[in-house]
């Protein structure tokens, strides 16, 4: 039995608790943006593991609030917070050529912004993991409806990629964070239901799309930036029923037996 089939009826604490059997504490990390729901996977996590590792992917444009709560984590948790910045000859070469807010000319700007802030640093905060863990949930946004529990992320090498609040609702998120104290950013209570970088969030209305201030300019099928999906298509950025055949599709295909019981 393929291991996404097993882990999807299992609640996000047991994921957690799958994954970090099956890869071990130091070869999975919580990839974290200090959204709410990257908070709840964080005291989660903190619960099952005495040293969770996590990074971030600090881009040189987050807000102050942001970094005032990875103190916060800090001090909380005692964790480690493994900052992961972009290649600074290749910002310098794009504000130069382009500007500091070239996102908003533009979507292929906004993309290339994304790209060299993001989703770079990103490949090199997974170089050596067996997996990464992340914040997303199905009823964030419509290119994420069909978000797995878990499953092989191709585009960065066929490690696992875990999900363990997909099919957590935002009311349930912030059930938990009330419940057990965890610290938030305090942008949460002035309208910011979805926090990135400061110049592409705002504060959004009563009611609104929780995710319709981040890039409010775009489209709502084109805010991504490339980390979760392919920014061109809006789909998932690695295939999840890969073929199985010879060669390294085939190899990732079998390790899913290490979360088969």
């Amino acid at each position: 039995m393929p291991a996404g089939a097993e882990i999807e009826p299992l609640d996000a604490r047991a994921v957690l608790r799958r994954t970090l059997a099956a890869l071990g504490s130091e070869r999975v990390a919580l990839a974290s943006s200090f959204g709410a729901e990257d908070m709840v996977i964080l005291d989660l996590l903190a619960g099952l593991t005495d040293r969770p590792r996590v990074f971030t992917l600090d881009t040189g444009r987050l807000p102050q609030e942001t970094y005032d709560l990875m103190d916060a984590a800090r001090r909380r948790y005692g964790v480690t917070i493994e900052a992961v910045f972009p290649e600074r000859e290749a910002v310098e070469a794009m504000v130069r050529e382009r500007g500091l807010n070239l996102f908003y000319d533009s979507l292929e700007a906004r993309r290339t912004c994304c790209a060299i802030r993001k989703v770079e640093p990103l490949g090199r905060a997974l170089a050596g993991l067996s997996g990464w863990i992340t914040g997303l949930r199905r009823d964030q946004a419509p290119t994420r409806t069909t978000t797995p529990k878990i499953a092989t992320d191709d585009g960065h090498g066929g490690i696992w990629k875990v999900a363990p609040l997909a099919d957590w609702s935002q009311a349930q998120v912030w059930a938990y964070i009330r419940a057990n104290q965890v610290p938030y950013n305090a942008l949460h209570d002035q309208g910011y239901p979805s926090i990135g970088c400061a110049p592409c969030t705002r504060a959004v209305a009563a009611g609104e799309d929780p995710r319709s201030g981040r890039w409010w300019w775009e489209r709502p099928d084109e805010r991504e930036c490339g980390i979760h999906f392919d920014p061109l298509t809006g789909r998932m950025s690695r295939d999840r029923d890969v073929e199985a055949a010879d060669g390294p599709a085939a190899a990732v295909l079998d390790r899913r037996e290490v979360f088969d019981a």
